[in-house]
């Protein structure tokens, strides 16, 4: 596909020269302009009708996420990555559909990453242009309500975690460990407002500290006075507590 035409949107000066220099040695990018706060990003973005949007949040007159907000209502919606110093933004740019959410100060590596995610994201969307929305809506169970990925912390940024790939959840005080394969990742939320965002055909509850993906459980097992486990693929065992066992046994359909 050709160049992502892209500006960038920061308050600061060193981070708008920043972003200019990486950018430059990033083939896919044709930067066309850049803009210190919002209300000039919207005039450029109006203007310009750019596909790619790298954004910083905290700017005066209007932050990120109002210019993020905004721009979605245009008639050809560019792509945006969250470039910023918080981290306490990500579950609002989960809500936005942003492609990337990167922390400051952002790495020539990571910012490939994320502009590959773009790339993808915008071939993706025009290779789907004329199919039959309703279809598509079927298709990929669109507007079901339940979360389909993740933002979660590690190491020094944030990054997407797709619910399919989530193995299994566990609590740890105030945090969920999601694991992932071989993986694992905090995030910051309680296990009760989890399980509502998590679709309950794919994913059960089995104890007051842990969640499980369901077509991971391969057997249940009594292992006398009352006490039950669900077995998982690999021969993992996990204790069912009492309260979940009913719902946990309607799996084996009893």
């Amino acid at each position: 596909m050709s160049k992502l035409r892209t500006i960038i949107v920061d308050d600061e000066p060193l981070a708008v020269e920043r972003l200019q220099i990486l950018c430059a040695s990033e083939p896919a990018i044709d930067l066309v302009g850049t803009a210190s706060d919002g209300a000039a990003a919207l005039r450029l973005a109006q203007s310009l009708t750019p596909d790619l949007i790298l954004l910083d949040i905290g700017m005066p007159k209007m932050d990120g996420i109002g210019v993020a907000r905004a721009v979605a209502m245009m008639e050809r919606k560019p792509a945006i990555i969250f470039v910023t110093a918080y981290d306490n933004f990500a579950v609002e740019a989960f809500d936005l559909d942003v492609v990337d959410y990167m922390l400051k100060p952002v790495s020539a590596e990571r910012l490939g990453r994320a502009i590959a995610r773009a790339v993808a994201g915008i071939a993706e969307q025009d290779d789907g242009e004329g199919a039959t929305s309703s279809l598509d809506a079927d298709m990929d169970g669109a507007d079901s309500g339940f979360a389909t990925e993740f933002w979660v912390s590690h190491r020094s940024e944030l990054i997407r975690v797709a619910a399919s790939d989530i193995d299994r959840i566990e609590a740890e005080r105030d945090y969920m460990r999601l694991h992932t394969g071989g993986r694992s990742y905090l995030l910051h939320q309680t296990i009760s407002t989890l399980e509502q965002r998590l679709d309950p055909s794919k994913f059960q509850r089995i104890h007051r500290s842990h969640i499980i993906r369901r077509d991971l459980v391969t057997g249940l097992r009594h292992e006398g006075g009352g006490v039950w486990h669900a077995i998982l693929q690999g021969d993992q065992s996990m204790r069912i507590g009492r309260k979940y066992l009913a719902d946990v046994k309607k799996l084996a359909g009893k």
